[in-house]
């Protein structure tokens, strides 16, 4: 039996990222800003990430062939589809969230610098 979990997984990063841009330009953001966000977090350099949206890639595969997760990311905290993200159990569902709650604080105009965790 399938789970909506394995439906989320196999989706692919290309058919979610074209939301995250427009959900960033809708609120005066870029797509390089989303992409810095997804390269911070990941590992991927610029091309390495258009790579694999191209490739349409799943999300377990892409967070499991990241290059290198940053360690920062367990700085990030806070509820996203009314579950807060640091209570994620499940690793690939985490990483998922991580990224979801990256591209929201985008969207809210938070600074990059704080998005990034510097």
């Amino acid at each position: 039996m399938e789970t909506k979990n394995h439906r989320i997984y196999a989706m692919s990063v290309a058919s979610v990222y074209i939301h995250y841009v427009a959900k960033a330009e809708r609120k005066g953001r870029s797509k390089a800003e989303v992409d810095e966000i997804i390269c911070w977090l990941t590992g991927h350099s610029q091309a390495g990430l258009s790579d694999e949206l191209s490739n349409k890639t799943s999300f377990e595969d892409f967070f499991a062939q990241a290059p290198k997760m940053n360690p920062s990311r367990a700085l990030i905290t806070g509820v996203v589809c009314g579950v807060r993200v640091e209570d994620i159990e499940e690793p690939t569902m985490r990483e998922i969230r991580y990224l979801d709650k990256l591209v929201d604080e985008l969207a809210k105009g938070r600074p990059m610098a704080k998005i990034l965790r510097q």
